[in-house]
């Protein structure tokens, strides 16, 4: 997987006056089988989250409250997103180095995984990340 593969992903968005909805469904919006949700908030201000890749595992992101950045690195080119509406999610396809950051106050960020954790399937360190990306 590359960088190219990770992409937003606009969801379905039903206005109504009351409020709005919307919904994500695995294999149809998020293109794998969603093993594990967790969420991330209270994150304080100039803190960075993340900083680690997952040799196998995929992430769909979503800015469920505020907003944040995702900086993303396959391992020859990087690439900043900004997350900042419930309806859009941020793809994230295996073997690349993601840190978040750029929290707004209230932020909420909730990541739907491929696979339950596995501390196996992490690197966490970035120069160990670059030789296996290259190696790739």
């Amino acid at each position: 997987m590359a960088l190219q593969d990770c992409r937003i992903i606009t969801l379905p968005k039903i206005q109504d006056r009351r409020g709005n909805l919307t919904f994500v469904e695995a294999d149809r919006h998020v293109p794998f089988d969603i093993r594990r949700v967790y969420y991330l908030y209270d994150v304080p201000g100039g803190a960075e989250r993340g900083g680690h890749a997952h040799r196998t595992l995929q992430q769909f992101i979503v800015a469920m409250s505020g907003s944040f950045d995702v900086v993303l690195d396959d391992g020859i080119a990087t690439r900043r997103f900004h997350l900042n509406r419930s309806y859009f999610g941020l793809y994230v396809s295996s073997m690349n180095w993601r840190s978040l950051d750029n929290f707004s106050s209230g932020a909420v960020c909730m990541v739907l995984a491929s696979a339950h954790y596995d501390e196996a399937d992490y690197i966490r360190d970035h120069a160990q990340f670059i030789k296996q990306a290259l190696a790739g």
